[in-house]
């Protein structure tokens, strides 16, 4: 089975088909995944001009799409690389169990469904990146973090139970969808609107 790095050579190389190079890429999804595996896909598509059953895409925009899960990569794998060392000087400290707020990290191992969305077709419309960026920063300072959504902003949330869902339900952003690491939305968390 290739890893992450292997599938974003084979979506680089010009000498394989179209098809492979899409195919490449949608395998790039079962290694990192920030919305999941579909919402991720749909969120590349619309930021590329994709159409997401498209089997024929331009090219470039294979690789602008493999450019910004990559970069979203290197921001998730330097936030672990971080949190490997601070759980390890935790150790040496004596502190053996993680905090409340690592369970976050224990659930988003590995880096697929990291910001969760409810919808497949309902995410944020910014970089990954600069996602990724914003909720990490949330989740290490979730005091200072504003009520709301922590990449929208928005206050509006709709819990969902998310029936059929490995992981549980949760607060919904009503604006960009993605479903809120309960470190940041609760205490305090804004006013919820009707489960659906």
């Amino acid at each position: 089975m290739a890893g992450f790095r292997a599938l974003a050579r084979e979506v680089r190389d010009p000498r394989n088909s179209v098809a492979l190079r899409r195919t490449s890429l949608r395998k790039c999804l079962e290694r990192f995944a920030p919305y999941g595996h579909r919402a991720t896909w749909h969120h590349l598509c619309v930021r590329t001009g994709m159409r997401p059953g498209d089997r024929d895409p331009d090219p470039a925009r294979l690789v602008a799409a493999l450019t910004e899960l990559e970069e979203a990569r290197e921001v998730w794998l330097a936030y672990e690389a971080e949190f490997a060392a601070r759980r390890r000087r935790e150790k040496h400290d004596g502190v053996r169990q993680p905090g409340a707020l690592d369970d976050w990290h224990r659930l988003t191992w590995g880096g697929c469904e990291v910001v969760r969305c409810a919808d497949p077709e309902t995410h944020p419309a910014a970089p990954l990146p600069q996602v990724l960026r914003q909720v990490i920063a949330a989740m290490e300072a979730p005091d200072e973090a504003a009520s709301g959504c922590p990449v929208c902003g928005q206050d509006r949330m709709i819990w969902q139970g998310l029936a059929g869902r490995a992981w549980e339900p949760g607060p919904v952003c009503a604006s960009c969808g993605i479903v809120v690491p309960r470190p940041v939305a609760a205490p305090g968390a804004p006013a919820m609107a009707g489960a659906r």
